[in-house]
């Protein structure tokens, strides 16, 4: 695990020198060291840190739960909303055509519809800090559009769920769905009206006590989530949409970001752990084509969303590249499929397709001046 820890952090700071994000290169620390790759291997079974992978994903969603507020739509209005709509409907939509396309299955279908379809919200933060594009006025849409798809990715894992658990019957898989949607809207319940119980329980002066329970409470929430055919990433995300909102929230934000890096990056490792490189060639192809088609369909929704704003064609290329990257919920897909035995082409055309996205998103955002100077002049309108 020290060595995994070292890999990733070296890579990751020779990645960070040209501009590089860490996700694709935690992903291929893991590659190049694991058990499918000649040379040095530091981990022979990716099940040696099935656990402490979890603890990454369950962390990661946890802070991405701290991090949204319920009040964070009705801020952005009816055209943030459409945005994101917009974004999605584009997106998913182009991905569940593709999947369909490929002919691997009708599972295989849906779980590439969400990975065609979900921008990073760990890329797009980092691309907005590093740009300086924060204050921005495009950087309103573009947040918006993470928020409407965290909302869908919260329904559509749920969704997802009982499809891939591969249920006996129709009866049987809309009885696993109500559950699943059931338990999700209690806890959305809890999250709208329970913030100030929850706080009181949580509250505690002493930093040791309070990384002690918010820790055991997004574990332990996670955990009854899979009882309920609710992804335990999304359990745990739920704690975090409770706790991001008490008076604690703030001091929880600060003292998980620490933990979310290390396992975070042990998450990505453990993903790149089960990708053969051989296998890889065998869907390159695809791959290619799927890139392609987030690319275009990515500029239409970037458009789109300028429109809505009144904004000209250089927030609009700022727009398209900045969403452009695909990375932590690509990978929780990717990891559902596995455990749900579906196509083994699943695994190396996720972990390619994020690789490529996650590079190019970071270093089209940079230059997207260039997409600017090919997308059709529109003069702003002056909305606010």
């Amino acid at each position: 695990m020290g060595g995994a820890f070292l890999a990733a952090a070296f890579l990751a700071r020779l990645g960070g020198r040209i501009g590089l994000p860490t996700i694709p290169l935690f992903i291929l620390a893991g590659i190049l060291l694991g058990p499918h790759t000649p040379g040095i291997v530091l981990v022979s079974d990716p099940h040696d840190l099935e656990m402490l992978s979890a603890l990454g994903l369950v962390l990661l969603l946890f802070y991405l739960g701290l991090e949204f507020h319920l009040d964070d739509l009705k801020r952005g209005g009816r055209r943030m909303a459409l945005a994101g709509g917009t974004y999605l409907a584009l997106n998913v939509g182009a991905g569940l055509a593709f999947g369909f396309a490929l002919g691997w299955g009708t599972s295989e279908a849906l779980v590439l519809a969400g990975v065609l379809g979900i921008s990073s919200s760990a890329i797009v933060t980092k691309v907005l800090v590093d740009l300086g594009r924060i204050g921005n006025p495009e950087t309103k849409p573009i947040l918006g559009i993470i928020v409407v798809e965290d909302i869908f990715l919260a329904l559509y894992l749920a969704a997802l769920q009982p499809i891939l658990s591969g249920a006996d019957s129709l009866s049987a898989a809309v009885m696993d769905a109500g559950k699943a949607f059931g338990f999700l809207l209690l806890l959305a319940l809890a999250a709208r009206f329970g913030t100030r119980v929850v706080g009181r329980l949580i509250d505690t002066r002493d930093d040791e006590l309070l990384v002690i329970s918010f820790l055991g409470a997004a574990v332990f929430l996670a955990g009854v989530s899979e009882w309920f055919g609710v992804a335990d990433a999304i359990g745990a995300f739920m704690v975090g949409l409770m706790l991001g909102s008490t008076a604690s929230g703030d001091r929880i934000r600060k003292l998980v970001h620490p933990l979310r890096d290390a396992f975070g990056a042990i998450f990505f490792f453990a993903f790149g752990l089960s990708i053969d490189p051989g296998d890889l060639p065998t869907v390159l192809w695809p791959v290619l084509a799927a890139v392609a088609v987030t690319l275009v369909m990515n500029v239409l929704a970037g458009v789109a969303a300028a429109r809505m704003y009144g904004f000209g064609p250089e927030p609009a290329a700022n727009i398209s590249t900045t969403l452009l990257a695909r990375g932590e919920f690509a990978l929780i897909l990717a990891t559902m499929a596995a455990a749900a035995g579906l196509d083994d082409r699943l695994s190396p055309f996720i972990a390619g397709y994020v690789l490529i996205l996650a590079v190019l998103g970071p270093l089209g955002a940079g230059r997207s001046g260039l997409l600017a100077k090919v997308l059709p002049a529109r003069e702003r309108a002056g909305i606010a």
